[in-house]
């Protein structure tokens, strides 16, 4: 059954023709070439005809395009009748290489045209004449010609374009002249012939598609090398100013933090009130007591504190402070609110390095409360607050180190008259020269004690401290022993001082407090009808506890006794012989100076 399609075998798309021998096509080749889409004929009285809808492509001068042979079949086949079909020839050239998939023509429809948008130019813009540009010889490429109508007879009367020319085309002397093909052609419409129809992309690079005009570089364009120079010059001294008000505006912006005023966010003001304990609430109870001393004498002059003890007027500081001036010197107290006012003294006494001075003239004085030192426990908080080194109301706090260090101050004299014994409470709070005479309080501003001494890295202890400052080793005099002094003093202008009727052995190195043989001015060391005769102590007996603690040394034993008051029972416990012996005694009194 005829079906229409070729009786052959189908040439693959890999398959290539086989080459011409001689290079033209015989006669016998030419005439029995025939269109893949054409009906091949199936007995000697038929004659293939061209595929419908396929036209004959031509050269620019009109000539056909001579199909390529095909090899004839070994049967003989009938003479063709009427003119030749041709089969539609692919937008690329043959490729003499025979790369798939564009190796030599095959049964294998052409490449649809590439079609792109063409811009709509405004109203009233001139439009250029399409430009053909030139092929792959530097020839002018033949202009758009008319298109092929369709092929009345085929199906759905579809219309077929005939691409454009290939760059390489086949010589007119190498292909056989072909009868033309009866085909009506109508005149394109100006939508097919448009330049994007004719692009071909496997061609050579051609011409722009358009000319360029007067404004956009064409001949009557001008050039503008003259006007580059002072572009770029004028461009970098912009870029020049630019760069410098930048830069000062970022250093500015760096060094103020903006280009406005800057406010921080700060609290609002408080009542100013703090907890009674505290540091702050410890010191706004404690400074308007407290006084700051100023001493002028014939040889020296210092700078001390000292605090209110009654409304009279009556200030309680430190023997050492108030020296200087002697019996012709002056005292200046100054007061927390910055009021000063010459003062006298009242009493003082060395041995316990303790005086009170009185100033007169002034009223609405606050004193400050006295605690009591035997309450105080290691590690109790305390603040210190004094002037030193003449900065009034410093204060500083810490906490008690220790309690009973025996310390001993004074002695310039070189008599020891003018030594001080005392059974000090030792504190870290930071104390330096000018805090002497100042209180030593508790968390309730109390006073526990009076600031005395501190041990120096260069100097031992010593009531002035020396002048290498606080190293965290304060002392200060308990309260109650100064509480007693004080009362002294203001009653009768001196105080007494506890004693036992011996004469000791200072240069004594053993363990304990030595008895000595004989007195100073040679008399028995233990005073007859004294405490210590009393009680049986004899000269070589060594005293090694004192109400049931350890003493070391003959220091220490009379710090030990002046702790107490005059008439107070002592238990002690001495060697004599190599045995302890216990045994009690009643403290006598003595005037101090």
């Amino acid at each position: 059954m005829d079906d229409g399609k070729p009786s052959e075998p189908k040439t693959k798309w890999w398959s290539r023709p086989p080459a011409e021998r001689n290079g033209t096509a015989g006669p016998e080749e030419s005439a029995a070439v025939a269109d893949a889409g054409a009906k091949a004929p199936t007995d000697a009285g038929e004659a293939a005809e061209p595929a419908a809808g396929v036209s004959r492509p031509t050269t620019p001068d009109g000539d056909f395009i001579p199909a390529p042979p095909v090899t004839a079949p070994e049967a003989s086949a009938p003479p063709v009748t009427g003119p030749p079909a041709y089969r539609a020839q692919p937008l690329h050239a043959p490729d003499e290489y025979s790369t798939p998939p564009y190796g030599g023509p095959g049964p294998w429809a052409p490449a649809p045209p590439v079609q792109r948008p063409v811009p709509t130019p405004a109203h009233g813009t001139p439009v250029p004449p399409p430009y053909a540009g030139t092929n792959s010889h530097g020839t002018a490429a033949p202009g758009p010609t008319a298109a092929p109508a369709p092929v009345p007879g085929g199906q759905g009367h579809a219309e077929a374009w005939a691409p454009p020319p290939p760059p390489h085309t086949v010589p007119q002397q190498h292909a056989a002249p072909q009868p033309p093909v009866q085909a009506q052609q109508t005149p394109r419409t100006e939508q097919q012939t448009s330049q994007w129809l004719r692009y071909d992309p496997w061609g050579s690079p051609q011409q722009p598609l358009s000319r360029p005009g007067p404004g956009q570089g064409g001949p009557d364009s001008r050039p503008r090398g003259g006007r580059r120079g002072p572009v770029l010059v004028g461009a970098a001294l912009l870029a020049l100013v630019a760069g410098g008000i930048g830069g000062g505006i970022g250093a500015y912006v760096e060094r103020n933090g903006g280009l406005t005023t800057v406010e921080l966010p700060q609290s609002g003001r408080d009542d100013g009130g703090r907890a009674p304990d505290s540091i702050a609430g410890i010191a706004s109870s404690a400074l308007p007591s407290v006084v700051t001393l100023h001493v002028d004498g014939s040889a020296e002059s210092g700078t001390g504190t000292g605090f209110v003890l009654d409304g009279k007027g009556h200030i309680l500081t430190n023997n050492h402070v108030v020296a200087p001036a002697g019996s012709t010197g002056d005292i200046t107290v100054t007061f927390s609110s910055g009021e000063s006012a010459p003062a006298e003294i009242v009493g003082k006494d060395s041995g316990y390095d303790l005086a009170v001075v009185k100033v007169t003239g002034v009223s609405g004085l606050k004193p400050l409360p006295l605690g009591n030192s035997d309450n105080v426990q290691v590690g109790d908080p305390v603040v210190a607050i004094g002037a030193p080194f003449d900065l009034s109301n410093t204060v500083t706090s810490g906490i008690i180190s220790a309690k009973q260090r025996p310390i001993t101050a004074g002695g310039e004299k070189g008599d020891g008259t003018d030594v001080s014994y005392v059974d000090a409470l030792q504190t870290d709070a930071p104390i330096n020269p000018g805090n002497s005479g100042g209180p030593l309080v508790d968390t309730e501003a109390r006073v526990i004690g009076i600031n005395s001494a501190i041990r120096a890295a260069d100097s031992g202890s010593g009531l002035d401290g020396g002048q290498s400052g606080s190293i965290g080793l304060g002392f200060a005099i308990p309260i109650n022993q100064g509480k007693r002094v004080a009362e002294e003093l203001i009653n009768t202008g001196k105080a007494t001082h506890p004693v036992i009727g011996v004469t000791l052995d200072m240069e004594f190195t053993g363990d304990g407090a030595k008895v000595g043989g004989k007195a100073a001015d040679g008399t028995a060391a233990v005073t007859e009808g004294g405490p210590a005769d009393k009680a049986g102590i004899r000269s070589g007996d060594v005293i090694t506890e004192v109400e049931g603690q350890r003493v070391h040394s003959g220091e220490e034993l009379i710090v030990k006794i002046r702790a107490h008051r005059p008439g107070d029972r002592l238990g002690l416990v001495l060697t004599r012989g190599g045995k302890d012996l216990p045994l009690t005694l009643t403290l006598g009194s003595a005037s101090g100076t």
